[in-house]
């Protein structure tokens, strides 16, 4: 399908790649990877035909298509997201408007969308609209370059889905540990301008992949060992005659020797950890009915909820939900909200965001940026510290100011990591971390004995740090507890749900349609004579109607037990709600208890209520 043939590629005489040859065959799904710089994305470059090799050649299939994805891109001006979408459809294939439709919403748009000008949606809405005009192209060959770092959890696990069943290879390169597990079965790695192709996923090539750099650097040693005997010997006899022919064959020997390199990075882990947390009280944070809106915008609406210390907590849902407009209300940076915000006794809060990279000092160096918050013997492991997260070798001399985006945002949060607090809060932590990278932060953040807000994207990351999940959608926030593995269960029963729900709707059509007709109806003539049914069919089919009618009559009989049940638990609720209002109305009843029972009360009749009308909703179908 594609061979890559001793592909070589310099940048100013500086070799990235070397001598690269591989094949992609169909249906390949091959996780690209190696440390920042090696040169994964240029090769997806040269694949995609946007840049030339230095040497040796790429070829593939005349017919063969490609959908690249870059990490950047420029997007056509003056087009609503349909007429984008719509320009790369199928126009012969009657089923790509629901393709189309298919594809929107599963990368997360909403129908209200589909009219509004392409230059109104964010940098990271227009990657969707790139990805989704690249998918509905259907190539041969798919080239993502970190799909995922502007798509919420769901519309990842939907573009998981596309992918695994897509007719088409794929070269992805991402950071995302669960999504490359998810969507791949071959792993290459980039590493000295060379690659290691691994025909196993991610997760089992990191095993591979260390027994590998073992035994290379074994042999690295063993030859270093011998370059240093054999330099010894020609220094000790250079000049005695009597060992001139032993010390010309060595010094041949030497020339000839093909030196071996190998990647002498750390890979013992590091581990940091934030000092040790000031004691807080009891309740860092207390939301009492908070709604916020943007003009006639609900963004979110009666949000209640009390998180306690020590808890770490990950907000999740679509983007644009609320999460970090929730954050920015918790931080004051945004006051104009309704209800109440209250941050707890003595809180000091760490808050990590991507702007809070613009503080920076831009005349520091990257190691004096993290020389003046270090305390104590982190001091002498700056250097450490700085490698861990992408800043080797000359990088920690840089000035800030000439640092990238992403650069600047991983400085900001080592400077988190040494500041001494007990409410970190954390908006997408991991964008522009490596696999080591997010694994450091993964264990100092399950070591902090503080509190912790997590919003992100990154299952993998978030698995073993949070104990509960609060989802943002629909103007609500609910509260799950449990971690992040537990809360995507439990949507996936809730779509299951939904399914079967519109499966039951779709089989009660027909019935519904058909009684409208009455008896001017059509029916098809059957083998038992001209026209109609049979009276032996018609009896057979009248007592399955007289059971189906009865077995139907349960099904409402149980669902109005249920919503009856419901109306009686939120009004016991709603009256508890009333009597706790009361004692918190007086002087000495306002006690974190009281606080805690008034909160814990108002969440379990949301949740009723929630539950009240999707019973409401049920009954309704079958009644109808």
């Amino acid at each position: 399908m594609l061979t890559v043939e001793n592909i070589v590629k310099e940048y100013s005489s500086k070799p990235i790649l070397a001598g690269v040859t591989f094949l992609v065959n169909k249906r390949d799904r091959i996780a690209l990877v190696g440390k920042n710089g090696a040169g994964k994305t240029t090769l997806l470059r040269l694949i995609a035909g946007e840049e030339s090799p230095s040497g040796g050649h790429i070829s593939h299939d005349s017919d063969m298509t490609i959908g690249y994805l870059p990490q950047h891109m420029i997007h056509n001006e003056g087009t609503t997201l349909r007429e984008e979408v719509d320009s790369v459809r199928d126009k012969q294939d009657p089923k790509s408007i629901g393709q189309m439709e298919r594809v929107l919403l599963g990368l997360g748009f909403e129908r209200t969308d589909f009219d509004r000008p392409c230059n109104e949606f964010s940098g990271g809405w227009r990657m969707r609209i790139e990805l989704a005009k690249i998918l509905l192209r259907k190539p041969d060959l798919l080239l993502l370059d970190e799909p995922t770092n502007h798509l919420d959890i769901e519309s990842i696990q939907w573009l998981e889905e596309w992918i695994k069943s897509a007719p088409c290879a794929a070269i992805i390169v991402s950071h995302d540990r669960a999504f490359i597990d998810n969507v791949t079965t071959r792993t290459i790695e980039i590493s000295l301008g060379k690659i290691y192709d691994y025909n196993v996923p991610y997760s089992q090539f990191v095993t591979l992949r260390q027994e590998r750099h073992e035994q290379q650097v074994r042999a690295y040693e063993n030859q270093q060992k011998m370059i240093k005997d054999t330099e010894d010997f020609i220094e000790r006899f250079r000049y005695k005659a009597t060992k001139s022919v032993q010390v010309q064959s060595r010094i041949k020997q030497l020339n000839k020797l093909e030196r071996l390199e190998v990647d002498m990075e750390d890979n013992s882990r590091l581990r940091m950890k934030f000092p040790p947390a000031p004691r807080s009280g009891d309740f860092p944070v207390i939301a009492d009915d908070v709604s916020k809106s943007f003009g006639t915008h609900v963004v979110f609406d009666h949000v209640t909820f009390t998180i306690r210390r020590g808890e770490k907590v990950a907000f999740v849902g679509k983007n644009g939900e609320g999460k970090t407009t929730l954050v920015r209300c918790i931080m004051n940076e945004l006051t104009d909200y309704s209800g109440t915000l209250k941050i707890g006794h003595n809180v000091k809060i760490g808050y990590f965001a991507q702007n809070q990279a613009s503080i920076l000092d831009g005349e520091l160096t990257v190691y004096d940026t993290i020389d003046r918050v270090a305390v104590g013997d982190v001091r002498t492991r700056i250097k450490d510290i700085l490698g861990a997260f992408m800043f080797g070798g000359d990088a920690i001399d840089k000035r800030v100011k000439v640092l990238s985006g992403g650069e600047r945002s991983r400085l900001a949060m080592i400077r988190l990591l040494l500041e001494p607090v007990n409410l970190l809060i954390l908006d997408e932590p991991t964008n522009h971390l490596d696999m080591r990278s997010k694994d450091v932060l993964k264990e100092a953040l399950q070591a902090f004995d503080g509190t912790v807000i997590l919003v992100s994207h990154d299952r993998d990351f978030l698995d073993g740090i949070v104990s509960k999940v609060y989802e943002f959608g629909s103007g609500r926030v609910r509260e799950h507890l449990g971690g992040i593995y537990d809360w995507l269960q439990y949507k996936r029963a809730a779509r299951l749900q939904d399914a079967d729900k519109a499966i039951d709707i779709a089989l009660r059509a027909p019935n519904r349609l058909s009684n409208q007709k009455g008896e001017n109806s059509y029916s098809p003539p059957n083998e038992g004579g001209a026209g109609g049914k049979s009276v032996e069919s018609r009896s057979s089919s009248g007592a399955a109607d007289y059971a189906a009618q009865k077995a139907k009559a349960a099904e409402i009989r149980k669902a109005q037990k249920a919503v009856a049940q419901a109306e009686q638990d939120i009004s016991h609720l709603e009256q508890q709600i009333l009597d706790i209002e009361q004692i918190l109305a007086e002087v000495d009843g306002q006690s974190p208890d009281n606080f805690e029972q008034y909160n814990r009360l108002k969440r379990s009749l949301e949740q009723r209520m929630y539950e009240w009308e999707i019973l409401s909703e049920q009954l309704e179908d079958l009644s109808d």
